[in-house]
């Protein structure tokens, strides 16, 4: 029997659609899969059983009432991470410092499209505190697991929507992404995850991080996340940012194209990562998915950016170290001292930079995006690995020994924050542990449609896995 939890959000419609499944059916397989793989994996930080239950059977209705779903994606089961506020259901940025009594009234602008298109709410998944470092911890929810190794972490900080996403408690998950966070845990769990264009899915309200931070799709296919991107990548006045403009885009058009003829550079160390600190099956694995594209018919190209001495890690955490001191001084002192040291810790250096050195820091980024700019001029997508390693141990704050306050062990990610462009991971191979390994795929700006095209052409000979915990 088909197990309607691991099923992919579009096969899932299918089946609404010719009535072989229902969605009160598949919310009854998510809730069990929840009862079954949340203990192990501390994925979620607040659960709506009944909610789902109610959304679910009034999808059930519309898709038996002559076949008139809200959207295509009515009635599949979803989660949203913990830091995009959701009417009626806790968001509590991960943190002890906030109010855990609400009152809740509002919705972002991609949970309001989301609760449009008809799809059931799950709950609410785990994040480390206001999203400050790549891995899922909080004093609060405590440590989410990767469900390819539990003790290992599943990335941060939409950790726990993709614990969830990759055992089938809900076929889609929406995450947030400042520095990496979304890319990172689907790197480290085998997922694909698309970081769009700055504002195409519009915010609200205003991150901390500013134009640094964008919402997105983790699912277990490209589809899903082109069919999630055409209901949530819709214009919002909310958010300043999002072009009123950008309203008719639609990311399955064209996604089998396949990328015959493109450009395609291929980086492995981005000019400026040390080879040194990218792990060797990473480096192998990359290295064979750029050389596959070869063989799809794109004209793969080894060439990297000049960045002329600049480091985008050092850019990145001028920006979000300062903006964190911000966002510290909103709490009162009594507040303040519920939150992570690290977090705090990070708001001191925040606080020590000084003027001009987060005003060369603005300066430095824009030269960035100009040099990338000029750089993808001659190329339709970029490649590269997107983490420099695999899953590493829980309650950890950083790779490497690190404290979590320098975010530079993702550099592969952060880059495309501080640039505005669509960045996708898709998992390439496992290392010698048997932990995935993720390839990233960039656009140009407003390219979001070709990285997707291009992720749909890789998959297609190379199938995203679950992971063994979900299908024993």
């Amino acid at each position: 029997m088909t197990d309607l939890a691991m099923l992919p959000a579009h096969e899932l419609a299918r089946l609404f659609k010719t009535r072989k499944a229902s969605p009160v059916e598949a919310t009854r397989a998510a809730l069990a899969r929840i009862e079954r793989f949340n203990p192990k994996l501390n994925a979620l930080q607040h659960i709506d059983p009944d909610g789902a239950m109610k959304a679910a059977r009034a999808a059930e209705k519309r898709w038996k009432k002559g076949g008139k779903p809200a959207s295509p994606i009515d009635g599949v089961p979803i989660t949203i991470k913990d830091m995009v506020l959701t009417r009626g259901l806790p968001t509590r940025m991960g943190s002890m410092a906030t109010n855990g009594a609400g009152p809740w009234l509002d919705d972002a602008p991609s949970a309001a499209r989301l609760r449009e298109a008809g799809t059931v709410l799950l709950g609410k998944t785990t994040s480390p505190e206001y999203g400050w470092k790549g891995v899922t911890d909080s004093a609060l929810f405590g440590a989410t697991h990767n469900p390819w190794k539990l003790g290992r972490t599943p990335g941060g900080s939409s950790g726990g929507g993709v614990a969830c996403e990759a055992v089938g408690i809900g076929n889609l998950a929406v995450g947030t992404d400042g520095a990496g966070s979304v890319r990172i845990p689907c790197s480290f769990t085998g997922l694909f995850g698309l970081k769009p264009t700055h504002a195409r899915v519009p915010l609200h309200p205003p991150s901390a991080q500013g134009t640094l931070s964008n919402a997105g799709p983790m699912t277990r296919t490209v589809r899903d996340a082109a069919l999630m991107m055409n209901v949530i990548a819709r214009p919002d006045g909310r958010d300043p940012y999002s072009n009123p403009r950008d309203n008719t885009e639609d990311y399955l058009k064209g996604l089998d194209k396949g990328v015959k003829g493109l450009r395609i550079a291929y980086s492995p160390a981005l000019g400026f990562v040390e080879r040194d600190k990218i792990d060797r099956d990473v480096a192998v694995a990359v290295d064979k998915a750029a050389r596959h594209f070869r063989k799809l018919g794109a004209k793969v190209t080894e060439a990297s950016p000049d960045f002329v001495g600049l480091d985008p890690r050092r850019i990145l955490n001028a920006h979000w170290q300062s903006n964190v001191a911000l966002l510290v001084k909103t709490f009162p002192p009594e507040r303040r001292a519920l939150m992570d040291p690290g977090l705090l810790r990070a708001a001191e250096v925040g606080e020590s930079l000084g003027q001009e050195a987060v005003v060369r820091a603005i300066q430095q980024r824009q030269t960035v995006s100009a040099i990338l700019t000029r750089f993808m001029a001659d190329y339709d997508l970029l490649l590269t690995p997107t983490m420099p390693m695999t899953a590493f141990a829980v309650n950890e704050n950083a790779a490497w020994g690190g404290d979590g306050v320098d975010i530079g062990w993702t550099p592969f990610t952060l880059t495309f924050n501080l640039t505005r462009q669509p960045a996708a991971t898709i998992p390439c191979g496992l290392d010698r542990e048997g932990l995935p390994i993720g390839l990233q795929i960039v656009g140009n700006l407003y390219a979001d449609d070709l990285v997707l095209r291009a992720a749909g052409a890789f998959e297609r000979d190379h199938p995203i896995a679950p992971p063994p915990m979900a299908l024993a």
